[in-house]
């Protein structure tokens, strides 16, 4: 891809701190890569699908980012809160990804407990920020293959 490239960091800071580590994860690959990335922040998981549509508006085509990146974290609770959550985030973003050719990184950490989401979340623990950013990055590459190259 010749083309400046630019991504969207929609971050969730419901856990400020799972949130500042898959952001430098996400922020290191990005930033390696040479692509250009803004940040925004939303309260929760929640707000990520409905913020990211607002991102990229009517015409996706003409968003000024070429992917997204989706991050934050859902730890269960005593309640069910956590299963309607988890469901309904990740549906709309796999619903955005496609209806709108989105290429969109998943770095939404669906954990037990704060543990696992911390060894998830931590640069150097398994990462998954970075993750998120290699899968957006390359599915930036399948698009401009698939979709926007000239036939």
């Amino acid at each position: 891809m010749t083309q400046a490239r630019r991504v969207l960091i929609a971050e969730a800071r419901f856990y400020e701190d799972l949130a500042n580590d898959l952001a430098a994860g996400a922020g290191a690959v990005l930033t390696a890569a040479r692509v250009t990335f803004e940040r925004i922040a939303v309260p929760g998981c929640f707000e990520l699908p409905a913020t990211i549509r607002m991102a990229i508006g009517d015409d996706p085509d003409k968003a000024p980012w070429q992917g997204v990146i989706a991050l934050g974290c859902v730890i269960r609770g005593e309640t069910d809160h956590y299963d309607h959550i988890c469901r309904e985030v990740s549906r709309a973003l796999m619903d955005l990804s496609v209806a709108c050719r989105l290429p969109l990184g998943f770095g939404v950490l669906t954990c037990a407990t704060y543990a696992q989401a911390k060894v998830r979340a931590a640069v150097e623990g398994k990462n998954k920020g970075a993750d998120a950013a290699h899968a957006c990055l390359r599915m930036m590459e399948v698009r401009h293959r698939l979709v926007a190259a000239p036939a």
